[in-house]
């Protein structure tokens, strides 16, 4: 290749879960000419997605930061790199002076889970604050599969996935993939995997308040009351126990606890009795319980819909034991787990037995909440700081995250996020969240830095390995992702600015080395530490690559340091730029199990007991309540993905869904506008009248309410749209996991 000539690269998109490959085209002068997808990608083979296609258009957005940003005067204004670091310094350490570790906190937003940087070192910050207070995006949307997961199986990162490419019938709740491109279930072209299945002769039923994009295009849709998804499921599984038509595979069955309790326990749930509570016939009800037990395979998939309610941990739990009882778990086209190659819970330790789950090992300073998977429910993060007393939370440091427009009660968190007397955001953007930060630090673009997809292959359809080197040169100045983490951690700890984080990294990774080779589990247990550093060492590289290669090669297919030749390493991802296919899930029961009885447990105590409350719930279904849900776009990420013009061309998207007949009834009309209020706030929104909803329904969707004084998005203050989470209650959770209820909010509808 001459150097008059464009150059391709393959990556994969870090925009969401599919991990579609993409294939860029880069000019002589360094400028993105074309993203289209990698057709030989081994995943999602050419597939691509509106948002995919604008990686040029994030990196070149003129709004991004590029420049570390100091507030002064309450203006944010361009520093150096030094000056940033030594304002960090000088209000991290200030606050930790004047009230303690006790009064730090951090909230990792949702993106974490998508960049490599965040993933392999957060830690290192984390662990450096010293404090309790940390919250995250995960107890907005996937706690209560973790906690299920948990419970039933030995980690949190037990979720098993629906085998999409060989079921023969998905029942999926509160899911809509044809826009969120799957989660917690990585699958590039969802929506061409649903079509497979029903052109195979098998039948997809979706169960939603909505009727979405997704059950537009099932052969069923069943309109359920926003909350009730758990009754649904607990009367599924009643229909099957009384019918004699329940069947658990005697493989699994001779790994589990719990069969006899279970069957006890959903005995209140009889389809005629849950019927008015859900708004689904009971013969409908007594219908899927027997096509599902009746189909050569099946999985059940639930998702956001089912998570962010009061019983988002009952709802996880059901959704796997349909699984079970159906006969379907752990089995090909049934809900199975992954091998993940850079190792995963199920693939460390002991095969078959581990120390289990528990929570509650703290709770929040006001509200007694328990901690989960090391973190306090979001829910409490505003109360925790405008609340007096000892380890009131005085400092705040958020990473890629705006929970001002993400989590309950933002008009309260917004208040507190104000009322810190120092915060730090690690950002690309100065949004709502960000305005109120101190210093705000700028990592590379999603262009700039390389890319594997750790959390997510944990959770993929098939086991795959794909790896991306940056596409585009940082600028000189600017640190790697990794190393403002890794710097972060080093001025928490009290070493000061000039740490230099490669020190850091690698004594990161001696620990990480030595580590491995003292534990028997391990498949370099007993070599030599030095001899495993060196030929990590041997290409000079550092931070993620390094910590990667390692993960990789002892890894559940990995080389081993070259006791295993034809395994994987960094290198080998390398050499096959459209990634490397490991085959599609195989059975893991009951080596993949991590509960301290080496079995599958059905019957959790905590989860059994929480029916009692969500047998309480069928009697106080109000059919007069209206009830908010939210809903996806495709071409927007939450909320910071709408500063790019090209995915918000057209029609305002941030619309009030309300069903012709309650728009007749409360006097509301199509493009008019509507206040809803809750118990915390009120919003007006432009009014949609739609049969998408069912009666009783109304719909806002997530991440919008940009435009306000202090922000630095251009595009999207054009369409600002309103906050749907001015209307979520931070009162209002799964107590279980403390994961907050977005979905079927209480409101009252006027015109406005």
């Amino acid at each position: 290749m001459t150097s008059d000539q464009n150059r391709t690269v393959f990556r994969t998109c870090p925009l969401c879960e599919a991990t579609c490959g993409l294939e860029i085209s880069v000019n002589p002068q360094e400028q993105i000419v074309r993203i289209r997808g990698d057709k030989d990608d081994v995943f999602s083979h050419g597939f691509i997605c509106p948002k995919g296609s604008t990686l040029k258009q994030l990196h070149e957005d003129p709004d991004r930061l590029r420049k570390p940003m100091v507030k002064r005067n309450g203006v944010h204004v361009e520093v150096s790199w030094d000056e940033a670091w030594k304002e960090v310094e000088r209000g991290l350490m200030g606050v930790i002076d004047r009230h303690g570790r006790g009064s730090l906190s951090a909230y990792l937003g949702n993106p974490n889970a998508h960049n490599l940087g965040p993933q392999l070192f957060s830690g290192v910050m984390l662990r450096s604050m010293g404090t309790r207070n940390i919250f995250s995006a995960s107890s907005v949307d996937q706690m209560p599969m973790h906690v299920a997961g948990g419970f039933m199986f030995g980690s949190a990162q037990h979720i098993p996935v629906p085998d999409l490419d060989h079921t023969d019938y998905l029942l999926m709740l509160g899911a809509n993939p044809y826009m969120s491109n799957g989660s917690l279930c990585t699958a590039p072209d969802y929506p061409g995997r649903l079509q497979a299945i029903r052109a195979r002769g098998g039948k997809v039923v979706v169960v939603d308040p909505r009727r979405s994009k997704t059950a537009e295009n099932s052969d069923e849709w069943i309109s359920i009351r926003p909350g009730t998804d758990g009754l649904f499921m607990a009367a599924l599984a009643n229909v099957m126990f009384a019918e004699g038509i329940a069947k658990v595979e005697p493989r699994i069955a001779s790994h589990m606890n719990g069969l006899d309790e279970f069957r006890t326990a959903v005995q209140p749930f009889t389809p005629e009795r849950v019927t008015a509570a859900t708004g689904v016939p009971a013969d409908t009800i007594v219908r899927i319980a027997r096509e599902m037990c009746a189909a050569p395979t099946c999985a059940v998939y639930g998702r956001i819909g089912v998570n962010t309610v009061e019983f988002g941990s009952t709802n996880a739990w059901l959704v796997n034991a349909l699984s079970i009882i159906t006969g379907n778990f752990d089995k090909r086209g049934g809900d199975m787990f992954t091998t993940p190659a850079a190792g995963g819970a199920s693939t460390r330790g002991t095969a078959g037995k581990g120390k289990g789950f528990q929570t509650g090992r703290g709770h929040s300073r006001v509200s007694n909440k328990p901690e989960v998977l090391g973190e306090y429910p979001v829910a409490v993060f505003g109360e925790e700081i405008l609340t007096p007393g000892e380890n009131q939370i005085r400092a705040a440091i958020t990473v890629a995250g705006n929970p001002v427009l993400s989590t309950p009660h933002s008009e309260q968190l917004d208040r507190a996020l104000a009322d810190l007397e120092f915060m730090v955001s690690i950002d690309i953007y100065l949004n709502e969240t960000t305005r109120h930060a101190d210093v705000i630090l700028p990592p590379p673009s999603a262009l700039e830095k390389d890319h594997y997809d750790v959390g997510l292959y944990v959770y993929a359809v098939r086991n795959i390995a794909n790896y991306s080197e940056p596409v585009l040169q940082k600028d000189a100045d600017s640190p790697e992702e990794w190393e403002i983490l890794v710097k972060m951690g080093a001025i928490l700890q009290g070493l000061g600015t000039d740490v230099d984080p490669a020190a850091m990294d690698d004594q990161n990774v001696f620990a990480t080395v030595t580590s491995a080779v003292a534990t028997s589990s391990s498949n370099i247990s007993g070599r030599d530490a030095d001899e495993i550093l060196a030929m990590l060492n041997k290409d000079g590289r550092r931070g993620t690559a390094r910590m990667l290669d390692f993960m990789l090669q002892t890894g559940p297919y990995g080389a081993a340091f070259g006791a295993n030749p034809t395994g994987l390493s960094l290198d080998v991802l390398l050499a096959n730029p459209h990634g490397v296919d490991l085959g599609a899930l195989e059975p893991r029961i009951p080596e993949g199990l991590r509960t301290p009885t080496g079995m599958i447990e059905l019957s959790p105590p905590q989860l059994i007991a929480d029916l009692v409350r969500l047998e309480a719930s069928i009697d106080k279904a109000d059919d007069s309540q209206m009830l908010l849900v939210g809903r996806r776009e495709l071409k927007s990420n939450n909320s910071w993905m709408h500063n790019i013009k090209v995915l918000t061309k057209g029609s305002l998207s941030c619309t009030a869904h309300v069903h012709p007949d309650d728009a007749a009834r409360l006097g509301l009309s199509d493009g008019g506008t509507v206040r809803i209020t809750s118990r915390v706030g009120s919003v007006d929104a432009p009014v949609e009248v739609t049969d998408s909803v069912r009666q009783g329904v109304v719909s806002l969707p997530h991440g919008w309410g940009h435009g306000v004084a202090g922000t630095q998005m251009n595009v999207a203050a054009e369409k600002a749209g309103v906050n749907s989470n001015i209307l979520t209650d931070d009162q209002v959770m799964d107590p279980l996991s403390g994961n907050a209820a977005l979905n079927a909010i209480p409101v009252t509808l006027q015109p406005a």
